[in-house]
């Protein structure tokens, strides 16, 4: 069984300060668990778009209930594949992540729109989309439900935190302020 949650949010702060910031992500007090990230791909296209290839590697701990079912010697590490487009002229930046191990546990999909607004003047836009599955029986619901887009959590505590962390690491730039956030339909 897939789960899938899509959450929009408005983040006031102009699109080129949430792409510049986005950059300046890792290392940083606000995220830890980010042990290391490297480029693997850049490229710019003949239509002005960059496109980007990192690798990440993470660590969490595991929730209380899943730890006596995750073997001692294995790695708590993940990595974690992220693809992204910057396009300048319609000023978007789309980004695409998964993990590459522990995929039978839980197999996690995200992708994210960061998108200038046009109603709204220094405002930019972010649409996520997440599908988490896990192949463990017995897993998949507890995996699903603890996930940070739950019904149960507030669509700013869990998808926000980022974009605020990284807006405030940034250089020159204010701390945004959420002016919406709104979990649009969890599916399930």
């Amino acid at each position: 069984m897939v789960k899938y949650f899509c959450n929009n949010t408005d983040i006031r702060s102009t699109w080129d300060h949430v792409v510049s910031a986005f950059w300046q992500r890792y290392p940083n007090p606000y995220s830890t668990h980010v042990l290391t990230e490297d480029v693997v791909y850049r490229e710019v296209t003949a239509d002005h778009r960059l496109l980007s290839r990192r690798l990440l590697m993470k660590t969490n701990r595991l929730p209380r209930w899943a730890e006596r079912f995750f073997p001692a010697g294995m790695s708590r590490s993940v990595y974690i594949i992220e693809d992204s487009i910057v396009d300048p002229v319609n000023r978007s930046l789309t980004t695409y992540t998964w993990n590459l191990n522990h995929t039978t546990l839980m197999s996690v999909e995200e992708r994210c729109i960061f998108q200038d607004s046009v109603e709204q003047p220094d405002t930019t836009q972010l649409s996520r989309e997440v599908w988490i599955s896990s192949s463990v029986y017995g897993f998949s619901r507890p995996i699903q439900v603890g996930y940070p887009f739950s019904s149960r959590n507030a669509p700013t505590e869990g998808s926000c935190k980022t974009e605020i962390g990284l807006l405030k690491i940034s250089k020159n730039v204010v701390p945004p302020i959420i002016v919406a956030a709104t979990l649009v339909h969890p599916l399930g």
